[in-house]
């Protein structure tokens, strides 16, 4: 059960890190830092879009529109968070104990 555990913390961590490069790419391309038509930067952006679009998705039919905020990262990242904790709080369960 501790390898149960060990996976789910670091499949969190792993989604956390991604959403990050993801948002701060997506500053970087809008403030003209970095240009897609670079095929490295198309390749990368291209892969994260892929990764995340099937989880941000759902959570943008949900949300009301706000014009250009998108506030589907914000969302995830709250159930990041909340389930980073729920596994923390019961990793009594997981050691058997």
């Amino acid at each position: 059960m501790v390898t149960l555990y060990q996976a789910l913390q670091l499949i969190l961590q792993i989604m956390w890190f991604v959403m990050i490069v993801h948002i701060i790419m997506s500053w970087l391309i809008n403030f003209q830092v970095l240009n897609l038509r670079q095929p490295l930067v198309a390749q990368i952006w291209d892969g994260l879009n892929r990764l995340l679009e099937p989880i941000y998705q759902p959570i943008r039919n949900m949300l009301p529109n706000t014009g250009g905020l998108d506030l589907a990262p914000l969302v995830v990242f709250v159930i990041i968070i909340i389930a980073r904790s729920a596994l923390a709080n019961n990793a009594a369960f997981f050691y058997g104990y």
